[in-house]
């Protein structure tokens, strides 16, 4: 999707604190981190929320946790909080599947 900020940061056309890459995934630092350590990690085929998974695309999040356990392990990380936010109500601000990744802090719950 051309206008999509999260198409353009997994292309390279957007500077980013790259944290992982492969070939279906890309990983980078939140720009508004809220823990000490807070990356988001996107597929980079577009799809807009988890509310647009499907089986043809369920692979995509299967990548993302992949990525998500492999980015921690490198970090050292063994504890952390993985959010995705489904439309604007629910605080989704980028409209591109993303899960957030959060550690180094104690998390509370109910969160928000």
């Amino acid at each position: 999707m051309s206008d999509c900020l999260f198409c353009k940061i997994a292309a390279g056309e957007v500077p980013s604190g790259k944290v992982y890459e492969d070939e279906r995934v890309y990983a980078f630092r939140d720009i508004d981190p809220q823990a000490p350590v807070h990356f988001l990690v996107i597929p980079k085929e577009h799809i807009g929320s988890c509310g647009e998974i499907t089986p043809d695309n369920a692979h995509v999040v299967a990548s993302c946790f992949t990525a998500i356990a492999q980015a921690t392990r490198e970090m050292g990380v063994t504890d952390f909080r993985v959010v995705s936010n489904c439309g604007a109500k629910a605080g989704q601000s980028v409209p591109h599947l993303h899960f957030h990744v959060l550690a180094g802090r104690d998390m509370s719950w109910p969160p928000g």
